[in-house]
């Protein structure tokens, strides 16, 4: 399971969901949540207490960095805004002061977004309302400065803070890997919504600016400078490190502040579009041309988004708007859509994962007793160089072993490949490049083993092959080694039945791809001991991972809700479903992929694995008796889905997703274990059945303690099944539809099915006291 769970399909949710792995960046991205703007101040005296800002002045320029307080980074936060408007009135008003330079005092971090928490209290849409147009109304002033303001930029400048340097007159940036652009709301069930989609339709071409909002990716320096959002690039001094990062900030302000020196002297000039850009203006002003660019950014978000995410249909109409009748629609077309947007529960499910994501990000287990630096990986399969992918480039020294040079050969092919890529994209050089491979030691034998701090094992997810491999390492590693084994349903303690140091062992289930799936479940067993577990986190921590702790036990949290869901997906197969007709109710439901084609893409051969043990602990709650038989009898016939060119469906060279046909093996066969529908299968139907198994096992994985809390699962359920994000998880799931709702709908489905649909007593009791998950 751990080595093909997750495909392509996932990997695109992800991206749409996921913010970037920087700590910076994933201090997301809201609007100013202030209703009304602060009056500015009476005396000087309320310009000596500032506490998120600083005021320098240099030859008539003022130079006000930020530097929010008690945060490693700056964002929006009332008490930035209720410091900074005062200060920029107050700064227009003294004649002493002929221009204004805007940076952070703070490494890494422009202005990373605002305080989610402030939009979070907003408790109508008016507010929402009331807050967007308070942001526009900041950010018309900075704009209509009659003193020229520059943005000195270094580090994020994402979300809100990218609104604050659009308004600037004038955008300086430092060229370095840590300075982005972007404007990443509609990752929240959100719209910019402090004039930045108006000033993005202003300063780009239609289809960039759609681009931009639409997709929340952040872009690097040199491409905002050829696309016309940075004016000047300031080049680093050194390598980026201290003590040069402050030189080079300092260079950055020199610059900024002879820049607004000059433009106090002459207004900045708007550059002449040549004949090409001139051609270009004139065929995107053409009505013709802007509705089919709209027409295809709408067909190709419907067919990502199935219609499921209304900001991006949102910002399309708000846009348009713009496009049609000008700014000044536009600016109340975006407030009312900001307004919108901000009461939907799609927005609070997104915005609820994105806290989720951020406390799962952090270390709540402590430092273990003694740092790892030294990780060997067993395994180079696809999962082990993988692992190894991602330990290579974080600091750690890695020895890749396999038991062929072949094998090794394959490993090391991989994850050179993929850092080849890093560097055709730019994102490393091919110093850096040389640098990380040589962090990665491959071999056959145990050599230096004994200098391990950490042995992650990816071998094949057979019990006896594991334990055989454990008693072997054991015999030739220090005794602080932990003993990781990446697994995705075998008992830990299993594992760890013959091993004379059983505290050291843990499970580390990752999910493939390593380098792009972000979901590191770390498996705790009852001899495990407290420092194993801050190790394997710490170790996850560090290769990027949002990490979850769960408890041991046959499929852990995740492959557990896999399988009970995948369960009634093979029972309405039984009653005559097609896969297509399960895949289309899955998909609309909001899965990144069907459910049908999700066993093909695992792999049904380790679907039958699974099943096969599962159905021994949980018996006729997970499935009756002939669903192992099932699935070995298709092992036996050869279907086990992409890995052998069929399955569910037949893979061809060149045959795309619902283009694929049934397998008329699988048709026969399946009729074999045919069974009586009860019920006639509709869309509903089918995403009822499957959806309740699933909500009802991850609720009973919190009663038994699988999962510490409903954050956890839900991160668990949405980053490693692919659980639809604009649902929240799914306690965020059950909590939005009504924990009484669920449990009427799971007594209907057990009267009319059998007691596989009965509610967990957490549910029940729950309902009866009208409780929720989340406060």
């Amino acid at each position: 399971m751990a080595s093909s769970i997750f495909t392509t399909f996932l990997c695109r949710q992800q991206r749409f969901l996921a913010l970037t792995r920087s700590p910076v960046t994933a201090q997301l991205y809201t609007r100013l949540a202030s209703t009304s703007v602060p009056q500015p101040p009476q005396t000087k005296t309320d310009l000596q207490h500032l506490k998120n800002l600083k005021v320098e002045y240099q030859d008539g320029i003022a130079v006000v960095q930020f530097s929010q307080e008690n945060s490693k980074v700056n964002t929006l936060s009332r008490g930035m805004m209720d410091e900074f408007i005062p200060l920029f009135d107050h700064l227009q008003n003294d004649d002493k002061v002929k221009g204004i330079v805007v940076i952070s005092a703070k490494p890494g971090s422009f202005i990373a977004g605002a305080d989610i928490n402030m939009l979070e209290s907003a408790k109508s849409r008016d507010e929402l309302f009331k807050i967007s147009r308070n942001g526009q109304e900041i950010m018309n002033n900075i704009e209509q400065s009659r003193k020229p303001i520059v943005a000195a930029i270094a580090g994020s400048c994402l979300g809100g803070g990218f609104e604050v340097a659009l308004a600037c007159h004038y955008r300086i940036a430092l060229n370095d890997k840590r300075t982005g652009f972007g404007v990443p709301e509609i990752k929240l069930g959100l719209l910019p919504g402090a004039g930045g989609t108006q000033r993005l339709v202003q300063k780009l071409s239609l289809p960039d600016a759609l681009d931009l909002v639409l997709t929340g990716k952040e872009i690097k320096v040199k491409k905002a400078k050829s696309m016309g959002l940075v004016d000047d690039i300031v080049e680093p001094i050194g390598p980026g490190l201290q003590p040069t990062e402050q030189k080079n900030i300092d260079y950055l302000r020199s610059v900024a502040v002879q820049k607004a020196k000059d433009l106090t002297v002459r207004k900045p000039t708007k550059k002449e579009p040549g004949l090409v850009e001139s051609i270009k203006s004139k065929i995107m002003s053409s009505s013709y041309v802007q509705n089919y660019i709209f027409q295809q950014a709408t067909k190709k978000v419907m067919s990502q988004t199935q219609g499921l995410y209304p900001a991006p249909l949102k910002i399309l109409d708000v846009i348009k708007q713009t496009v049609a009748s000008g700014s000044k629609v536009g600016y109340n077309a975006e407030a009312e859509g900001f307004a919108d947007l901000g009461m939907t529960t799609e927005s609070k499910a997104l915005i609820s994962l994105f806290h989720g994501r951020t406390e799962c990000k952090k270390n709540k287990y402590g430092k273990p007793v003694k740092e790892v630096k030294n990780v060997a990986v067993l395994g180079a399969g696809l999962m082990g160089a993988g692992i190894a992918h991602v330990s290579i480039d974080k600091g750690y020294n890695v020895i890749l072993r396999d038991m062929t040079s072949k094998a090794l050969s394959r490993g090391y092919t991989q994850i050179s490949k993929g850092y080849q890529n890093y560097v055709k994209r730019k994102r490393i050089t091919t110093a850096e490049y040389d640098n990380i491979l040589s962090n990665l030691e491959c071999q056959t034998t145990l050599a230096n083993f004994g200098k391990c701090d950490m042995i992650i094992e990816a071998v094949f997810e057979d019990l006896q092959l594991k334990q055989k491999v454990l008693a072997e390492i054991e015999q030739n590693i220090p005794e602080h080694c932990v003993f990781a084994s990446n697994t995705s349903a075998l008992p830990i303690h299993q594992i760890a039945a013959n091993s004379r140091r059983p505290e050291k062992v843990v499970g580390m289930h990752y999910f493939s791809p390593v380098d792009k799936m972000e979901l590191l479940e770390i498996v705790r067993a009852k001899k495990t001991s407290d420092d194993t577990i801050r190790s394997a986190v710490s170790v996850g921590l560090k290769q990027g991972k949002v990490v979850i702790v769960v408890g041991d036990g046959p499929g852990f949290y995740t492959t557990r809700l896999l399988m009970f869901a995948g369960a009634e997906v093979f029972r309405l197969l039984q009653e005559g479903a097609t896969p297509k007709d399960i895949d289309r109710a899955t998909k609309k439901f909001g899965f990144p992929v069907g459910s049908a084609t999700l066993f093909d893409e695992v792999g049904i051969d380790v679907a039958a694995h699974i099943a096969r043990d599962m159905q021994t602990v949980f018996g006729a709650r997970l499935g009756d008796s002939s669903m192992p038989q099932l699935f070995q009898d298709l092992v036996k016939n050869n279907l086990c889905g992409r890995k052998t060119g069929q399955g569910l469906y037949i893979y061809q060279a060149g045959v795309k997703g619902g283009d694929r046909e049934i397998n008329p093996k699988f048709t026969e066969l399946i009729k074999n274990y045919s069974k009586e529908a009860k019920e006639k299968t509709t869309m509903e139907n089918i995403q009822w059945r499957t959806g309740l198994r699933f909500l009802n096992e991850a609720a009973r994985c919190l009663e038994e303690q699988i999962i510490t809390s409903p954050t956890d699962g839900d991160i668990g359920a949405v980053f490693g099944l692919g659980f639809p994000p604009m649902k929240g998880g799914p306690f965020r799931f059950i909590d939005t539809y009504g924990v009484s709702n669920i449990v009427d709908l799971m007594n209907k489905h057990r009267n009319t099915y059998d007691e596989r649909f009965a509610p967990t007593q957490l549910l029940v009791d729950m309902a009866k006291d009208n409780k929720k998950f989340y406060s």
